[in-house]
């Protein structure tokens, strides 16, 4: 997803991809979702992204994502660890 930049048009767009997918997903749909989170919240759609993610059976990370990584892959990480899917590991 792009960032809050995007135009209406675009915003619209995106949208409208993430309404078509069908969920539950599959496991190998929700590791292709996770690659789609942008910098920002995109005004809401990164939550529905996650949410459309946690349809996929089990967790799509199951190793904690590096310090770097995308802050909504830290979520996941984090929601799933909670949800007891996954037990926590250190940071690295």
């Amino acid at each position: 997803m792009p960032d809050w930049d995007g135009d209406e048009a675009e915003i619209d767009r995106r949208a409208a991809q993430l309404e078509a997918i069908t969920a539950p997903v599959t496991a190998e749909e929700a590791a292709a979702l996770a690659a789609c989170f942008g910098p920002d919240d995109y005004y809401g759609m990164a939550w529905s992204l996650l949410h459309l993610i946690e349809t996929g059976p089990g967790s799509v990370f199951t190793t904690r994502p590096c310090l770097g990584a995308n802050e909504w892959h830290h979520r996941l990480w984090a929601r799933a660890v909670n949800g007891g899917l996954v037990p926590d590991e250190p940071t690295v």
